[in-house]
C-alpha cells in the first residue's frame, strides 16, 4: 500500500485506492450486501477485509501505524465502497472519529490507542454526542460526568448511536459544568474517550430503523471512568466536536458521490436495456432526461466536494464547502436514487435488484449526522450574514 504523497504522486495514489476498493468490493457483490440487510447484522467479513488493507488507519499519521493520507484521498475509500453497491456506513466513523485523539489528545492517549485503531484492533466507531430532549441543540445535552477523586461518573441518556455493539472505544460529549453556570451555553461540555471493554453499567437498547446501522439507545448509569479518560480541557469539548465536523461532511458527501453514481450506472443500464412498446425505455427523453440530470448533479456536487477537501487538507478553513459539498452531495444522491427507482418501476421495489436497499440507505444523509436546514442555516448566518435563524 502506498502512503502519503504530494504533487503528482496523488492521482497515481488515488487511482491505487480505487483499484484496491474495487478488489476487494468485487468478493462482496450485491447478494453479500442484500443478505446482511436482510439479517440486519454487522458486515464483519467485509470490515476484516478492508481492516487488513490498512485503509481505516488511512488518516492516522505514519508515526502511529497508520497511512498518514490526506482527508481527499481517504474520501475515495468511502466513495469507492459506494461506488459499489456497498454501504460505507459501517467503517466511515472508524476514519474520522479518531481525529478528536489526535487533535485534541494527550501524547499518552495517542500513544495507545492510535497504533492499535491504524492496526484494526482496537474500534473506534461509537460517537454519543444526540440525545433525545437535544436533538440538533448539542448545548443542551443532559448526560452528565461528574468529578470524582480519581476521574468521573457518568450518568445520562444517549439515541441514535451506531454500532456501539462493534466498537471498543467511544467518544462521549457530557456536560461537566451546568448550563446555569457557563458563560456561553456551549461552554461547561467535555469530550471523553471511554473504553467500553473496561466500564460497568452502560447498557445498550437496539432501535429499528429503516436502514441497517445496528442504532441504539445508550444509558450511563453511574459510570465509572478515570480521569484520563478526558480529551484536552475540561469544557471545552463542544469546540473539539466541532473541529471535527468538517471532516466528517466532506467524507460523507463522498459516500453520497459514490451513491448517485452507482444510482445512475443502475439506471443508465436498465433504462438501455428494458424494452417495452418494442424499444428501450431509454430511449425517452421522459425516461433518459432526468438520469442525465441526476448524473448532472452527481458531478457538480463532487466538484464541492474536492473542494472542501483539498482546502481541509491545506489546513484552510473550510467550514462552509464542507457543509455546502454534504448538502449538495445528499441531494443530488438522493435525486439519483429516485431517478433510479423511477427507472425501474416496480422492479425498483424488488430486494432483488437492489434499488430500494440503496434507496433507504443514501436517504439518511439528509437528516445525518447534520440535516439539510441547519446546514442552510449554518450558510444564510456564516456565509450570507443574515440573522441567526434559530
Amino acid at each position: 500500500m502506498t502512503t502519503a504523497a504530494t504533487g503528482e504522486n496523488r492521482a497515481e495514489l488515488r487511482r491505487d485506492l480505487r483499484e484496491l476498493i474495487d478488489t476487494i468490493c468485487a468478493d462482496y457483490p450485491d447478494s453479500y450486501w442484500r443478505e446482511v440487510d436482510e439479517a440486519r447484522r454487522y458486515p464483519e467479513e467485509f470490515v476484516d477485509a478492508l481492516t487488513g488493507t490498512g485503509c481505516l488507519g488511512a488518516l492516522v499519521p505514519e508515526e502511529f501505524g497508520g497511512l498518514g493520507l490526506g482527508l481527499g484521498d481517504a474520501s475515495v475509500l468511502l466513495e469507492g465502497i459506494n461506488a459499489n453497491g456497498g454501504n460505507a456506513g459501517p467503517v466511515h466513523a472508524q476514519l474520522y472519529t479518531m481525529g478528536s485523539v489526535l487533535r485534541h489528545g494527550s501524547d499518552q492517549q495517542k500513544r495507545r490507542y492510535l497504533p492499535d485503531i491504524a492496526a484494526g484492533k482496537v474500534r473506534l466507531q461509537a460517537f454519543g454526542i444526540t440525545e433525545p430532549t437535544a436533538g440538533s441543540d448539542t448545548t443542551k445535552i443532559r448526560t452528565t460526568a461528574t468529578r470524582t477523586r480519581d476521574g468521573y461518573v457518568v450518568n445520562g441518556q444517549k439515541v441514535f448511536i451506531s454500532r456501539v455493539q462493534h466498537s471498543d472505544l467511544m467518544l462521549l460529549l457530557a456536560r461537566t459544568t451546568p448550563r446555569e453556570e457557563v458563560e456561553r451555553k456551549s461552554d461547561g461540555l467535555s469530550l471523553f474517550l471511554i473504553d467500553l471493554r473496561e466500564v460497568d453499567g452502560v447498557e445498550l437498547r437496539p432501535l429499528r430503523t429503516m436502514v441497517n446501522h445496528e442504532t441504539n439507545e445508550v444509558f450511563f448509569n453511574d459510570v465509572h471512568i478515570p480521569a484520563d479518560a478526558l480529551i484536552g480541557e475540561e469544557g471545552r469539548g463542544f469546540r473539539y466536536v466541532l473541529d471535527g465536523m468538517n471532516a466528517e461532511r466532506i467524507l460523507i458527501a463522498a459516500e453520497c458521490v459514490g451513491d448517485g453514481r452507482w444510482f445512475v450506472r443502475r439506471a443508465a443500464r436498465y433504462a438501455s436495456e428494458r424494452e417495452v412498446f418494442d424499444r428501450p425505455i431509454g430511449r425517452n427523453q421522459g425516461v433518459q432526461f432526468p438520469i442525465a440530470q441526476a448524473h448532472v448533479h452527481i458531478e457538480a456536487a463532487d466538484l464541492m466536494r474536492w473542494k472542501a477537501a483539498d482546502l481541509f487538507d491545506a489546513r484552510q478553513p473550510c467550514g462552509a464547502e464542507a457543509n455546502m459539498a454534504k448538502l449538495l452531495a445528499s441531494n443530488a444522491s438522493w435525486e439519483a436514487a429516485d431517478v433510479a427507482l423511477q427507472t425501474h418501476g416496480g422492479y425498483g421495489m424488488a430486494a432483488e435488484y437492489d434499488i430500494e436497499r440503496k434507496f433507504r440507505e443514501t436517504r439518511l444523509y439528509r437528516i445525518a449526522p447534520v440535516s439539510s436546514n441547519l446546514i442552510l442555516s449554518y450558510i444564510g448566518e456564516h456565509v450570507l450574514g443574515m440573522p441567526r435563524s434559530f
